[in-house]
Parts: structure tokens; sequence; C-alpha cells
């Protein structure tokens, strides 16, 4: 029995993950284990395609790019819930709206949207929206789907470096990752996306991109509130993937 279960252990993480990060309807599990974090890069690349390929369809039966990035961007949050997006705009409002670290994560816990988390959304979609459509336009579908693969790991990193700032909250219930999930998750989303693009420099360029918006988001959250938060996770995604797609375009 315990071979079985340790045979069927990497699917058990693959519905769970995609169980945790998309809205998608898979099997219910009740095994939600930290460590599945490994393959989280692979709930990016499979968000992206399904993102990617009703763009791409679009485009090919003469719609505008900006079209199909609207499509592609309203696929991604429909698909993953919105929860990297909402953490991102709790995220703004706590660390930029509050004085104190107690206050700050009581603003990140509130349900309501201000004035930082409004801008935020609205200006990280906005760039993102206007580098899928320039990637779309000549057809560099590859690129998008390997920034969504290259935006996942941070979250799996932060969780495993960091303490969490608050008892409660998806990234306490989820819990912390052993080092060996979270290295995993880097390499696996270095192989997949290597073998998405064939320019090693732009592949350099976008993993370093990450690996800066991680470490900048990383020294912010422990400055200001003494951890990370499953906001600070989401907000970690967004920033990495705006980050990786942007460069890859220089």
């Amino acid at each position: 029995m315990p071979e079985r279960d340790t045979a069927s252990q990497p699917f058990h993480d693959l519905l769970s993950a995609f169980g945790l990060l998309t809205r998608l309807p898979v099997p219910s599990t009740t095994r939600h284990r930290p460590e599945a974090a490994w393959c989280w890069p692979i709930i990016g690349g499979m968000i992206a395609a399904l993102s990617v390929i009703p763009a791409m369809l679009l485009i090919a039966i003469g719609a505008p790019p900006a079209s199909a990035a609207i499509l592609l961007l309203t696929l991604s949050i429909v698909l993953s819930g919105a929860m990297h997006e909402d953490g991102l705009a709790d995220t703004a409002d706590g660390l930029f709206g509050g004085w104190t670290q107690e206050r700050r994560l009581e603003i990140m816990k509130d349900s309501h949207i201000g004035s930082y988390g409004t801008l935020a959304l609205i200006l990280v979609q906005l760039a993102l929206w206007s580098s899928y459509s320039a990637l779309l336009g000549v057809a560099d579908w590859k690129t998008i789907i390997a920034a969504m693969i290259l935006s996942r790991p941070p979250m799996a990193v932060l969780m495993t470096a960091m303490p969490n700032a608050r008892r409660s909250g998806l990234s306490s219930t989820v819990g912390k990752p052993a080092r060996w999930a979270a290295l995993v998750s880097v390499l696996l989303s270095l192989v997949l996306s290597g073998l998405l693009l064939d320019d090693l420099v732009t592949l350099a360029a976008m993993v370093l991109a990450v690996i800066i918006a991680t470490t900048a988001i990383g020294l912010v959250a422990n400055r200001k509130i003494g951890g990370q938060t499953g906001d600070i996770l989401g907000a970690a995604q967004q920033i990495a993937l705006l980050c990786a797609i942007t460069v890859a375009q220089i």
C-alpha cells in the first residue's frame, strides 16, 4: 500500500495543484500537500495554453491582436479565479496604505479594494494587455506561455524562504513547501520554458527579471509585514509575469 501511495503521489499533487490554483473542474482531493508546489509551473503552462490557443484562433479568423489579447487576458483570469490579481490588489493596498505591520495585515485581509489596489490592477493589466498584443501580433505565443510558466515558482520560493506573516489565510493553510519542492518548481519551469524558447539570451533575461522581481517583493514584504501571505504570493506571480514578458520584448 505505501508503494502504491508513493507511486501515485505526483498525480495527487497535480490534482491538488489544479484545485488550488485554477477553477478547472478536476476531481476533488483532500490531500493538499505543500510539496505539491513542485508542479505549479505545469499549472501555469496549462492556464497559458488554454488562454493562448483561443486567442490565436481569433487572430486566424481576422481579429486584431489587441482584441485577441483581451480574450487571452480574460481567459487567464477566469481560469485562475483571479486569485493572483486579488493578491496583487490586496498587497498594494496593505503595503502602501498602512503605517504599522498590524494595520497592513488588517488591510490586506479586508475584502474591500482601495486606491492603491485599484491602480495596481489597472496598470499591471494594461501593461500585460499591451505585451500580449505585441507578441500575438507577431505570432509569438511561445514567449507568453514561457512567461506564465516562469511566474509560478516565485510563489513556492517565497513560501519556503519566508515565514508566514499571519497564522491564517491561504498560504498558512497550504503550508510551507520543502526546499526540494521549491527547487523542483524552479528547475521544471526552466526546462519547460527552455523547450519553448529557442533564444537562450531571451530566456536568461526573463529568468533574471523574475529573480529580481521576486527578491524585491520578498524584501519589501519582509520589511513591512515580517513575512509572506497568500496576497504577497499572488502579487509576486503577477509582477514576475509582467517583468518576464516585458524584458522578452527588448
